[in-house]
This record gives C-alpha cells, structure tokens and sequence, in this order.
C-alpha cells in the first residue's frame, strides 16, 4: 500500500506539472502576442490576469455543483486538462487581444479542474501525514507554471507558436497519465461543500480569518511576481549586457521561478513539520517581503547579483503556500470547510488580478528600480496575520 501511494503521487505530481504549463505560456510569448495583437501594456497584463479570473469562476462552479464529488475525480482532471489543451491550442490562431484574452479566461476555467482535483487525489492517496506529498504536489505546480520559460529556450527562436503548442502537447500528456495510468485511490472523501450562506461563518472565526489574511497577503505578491520577475531579469540583464542572449534570459526565469520553486516547497514542508506551520509562513513572508523590496537595487548590476535574489525571492515566495489551506481545515469546523477553503483560494486569486494589472502602470512611473516594492505590502500583512495566528496555534496545541 505504500508503494502504491507514493507511486501515484509520482504520476498525480507529473500530470499536474505538465497540465499546469498552460497557465503562463501566453505570458512567456507576450512579445510576440503583443505584435500581433496590437496590445497596450493594460491589455498585454490581462493575458496573465485572464487566467486568475477563469480559475475562479471554474472553481466556484466546480465546487458550487460537487464537480469533483459527483463524478471520478480522475476523469474530471483528464477532461480538464483535454479542455485545456485545446483551447491552449487557439491561441496562435487568434486574430484579436480579446479573443486571445477570452480564450486565456477559459484556460483558467479549465485549471480549475486541476489544480484543485488534483488535491483532492491527494487526500486520497494521503489521508494522513500528506505534508511531504501536498509539497512535493505544490513543487509540481510551481515547475509546470514557470515551463514555457524552459521550453522557449528551445522553440521561441524557431517560432514562438511552438512554446504554445508545445504546452498543449503537455496537457495532454497530463489527460493521458490521469486517464489511463493513475489508479483511484483506496479510501473515499466526504464532499466538501460550498454554499454563499456559510460565508458568515468563516467571516466570524478568527484563527481561520487570520490564515485567510495571511494567504491574501501570499498571493498579492505571488502571481505578480510570477508574471512580471521574467519582464524584469529580461531588462536588467539588457541594462548590464546589451549582448545577452533570450535563451539566458529564459533559462534565469525558468530558474528563479521553477527550480527555485520547486526546491522552496518541498523545503517549506520539511521545515514546517520542525517549526510548526505558522513559524514557517512568517519565515517565508519576511523573506519574501524583504527580496521584493532589495531586488529592485539589482536592476542593471552583474547578471549573478539579479539572479541570486530572483531564486531567493522565488525560494522563499511559494516555500510557505500549502501552509494557509491546513491552517484552514485545522480551525474550520466540517460543515462549512469546503466554504471556507473555497473561499480562500477564489479570494486569493481575485487578488492576483489586482496585483498583476498594477505592476506595469506603476513601473511606468517609478521604473522596475522600485516597482516590487509594491508587491511587499502582502507579506508584511500577511506576516501579522500569521503572527496572531500562531496564538490560536499554541493555544489548540496545549488543549
């Protein structure tokens, strides 16, 4: 049975890494998008925003009509990322900014059956002791998002339409795996379910309120610095070496954001479990919050200085993201944890938009030397928030 488990997260963990490349591969060929479509830099930000806004709606309506809990959960991440693929796939025949940004919404619709299936899978496999998993499954995630850089390494010279196909091609080999490889888990979950009417209840608990503001923060600054970090290693290293090729700019981003990522989550979960998890997202928050504040005074200094702050920052950003959800479930009474949850996540990337249309309006103003600033105004609430927190913490932990 062990073996067994750890097996599918192996093949839940590679799906959801392939199926999520889809999420930023328009970002990775902005450029190119933004030729061809005319864009402004307003509507060159929503192909990134796009997708925060389709994922809410699809997992509002996931969740609303027990998507999930009615059908095979492997069946519905397989159909998801087939839809995914597909629509992913339009993008080069798009002939306008807002086709391509409507097909962007509707990838995120369709993300919304794999991310949060896939997590669902896991609790499966993992009823108990899914630390390392949930780390290794958010690894997964953080690697598949930032894939278009790795992969426009190899294609975006030969033409930027092969970054997009080539992510199709991903998601449906995701599709195939889910389909056809991963095993249903053994054991059965109770629904989770949502309703707007419970929203009161998760508004009046506090310790839960508390990891909510500490994810909010979280995610102010995540998906900005996911979409905008690669734009800024792209100018700064144009500022210090005029010559530097797009396949090191690539490869910087893919590594800053993925690997660095990657290593961050499985590294918050192992620390987690040894300093407890509020501890965790306060050591992450200010470390975060500290990178977006001193990476601005490595704009245009030697390549090695900008890239060692972009892992750190890219490390420590997402190190802590599976915490707030198992603070969550830890404070939530059973009636209304699927609302609280629910609530959490469609919050958190409402937020994203925000935090993403605002980066480029005010780099316009104050110049990429200042501009993440902005985004550290997140972990610095989020990092009171998890600091109350941890009274509730200590607090159930003595009871």
């Amino acid at each position: 049975m062990a073996a067994e488990k750890w097996k599918a997260l192996f093949w839940i963990a590679l799906a959801e890494l392939f199926a999520l490349s889809l999420w930023f591969s328009a970002s990775v060929t902005g450029p190119e998008l933004k030729e061809l479509w005319s864009l402004t830099t307003r509507t060159e930000a929503w192909l990134s925003a796009a997708v925060p806004v389709g994922f809410i709606i699809g997992t509002l309506f996931s969740v609303y009509f027990g998507i999930a809990d009615r059908f095979n959960a492997r069946k519905v991440f397989a159909l998801s990322a087939l839809a995914g693929a597909l629509i992913n796939g339009l993008l080069p025949i798009a002939d306008s900014a807002l086709t391509g940004i409507a097909l962007r919404v509707l990838t995120g619709v369709s993300l919304a059956g794999v991310y949060p299936t896939a997590v669902k899978l896991l609790s499966l496999w993992f009823p108990t002791k899914r630390g390392l998993a949930l780390g290794i499954l958010i690894a997964a995630l953080t690697l598949g998002s930032s894939l278009p850089h790795f992969i426009s390494i190899f294609f975006s010279s030969v033409d930027w339409k092969l970054v997009i196909v080539v992510s199709s091609l991903l998601a449906l080999a995701a599709s195939a795996i889910m389909n056809w490889i991963v095993k249903d888990a053994p054991a059965s979950s109770q629904r989770m379910v949502f309703s707007f009417k419970l929203i009161k209840k998760v508004l009046l608990n506090k310790p839960v309120m508390l990891a909510n503001y500490g994810y909010f923060g979280h995610m102010w600054e995540l998906y900005a610095m996911w979409t905008w970090l690669p734009v800024f290693i792209a100018a700064s290293f144009a500022s210090a070496l005029p010559q530097v090729s797009s396949a090191t700019i690539a490869f910087s981003s893919f590594a800053s954001i993925g690997i660095a990522g990657a290593v961050g989550c499985v590294l918050g979960g192992l620390v987690a479990d040894k300093l407890g998890r509020s501890r965790l997202t306060v050591l992450s928050l200010g470390v975060s919050g500290a990178c977006s504040v001193i990476i601005g005074f490595t704009f245009g200094q030697p390549l090695w200085l900008t890239l060692l702050v972009a892992v750190i920052w890219g490390m420590s950003a997402i190190s802590d993201s599976a915490q707030f959800s198992a603070a969550v479930t830890e404070f939530a009474d059973a009636p209304y944890l699927g609302t609280a949850l629910t609530f959490q996540m469609c919050i958190g990337f409402l937020i994203t938009i925000f935090s993403i249309n605002l980066i480029p309006i005010v780099q316009s103003i104050i110049g990429w030397e200042w501009v993440f600033a902005v985004l550290s105004i997140g972990p610095v609430l989020g990092l009171i928030s998890m600091t109350k927190f941890r009274i509730y913490e200590i607090k159930s932990a003595k009871q």
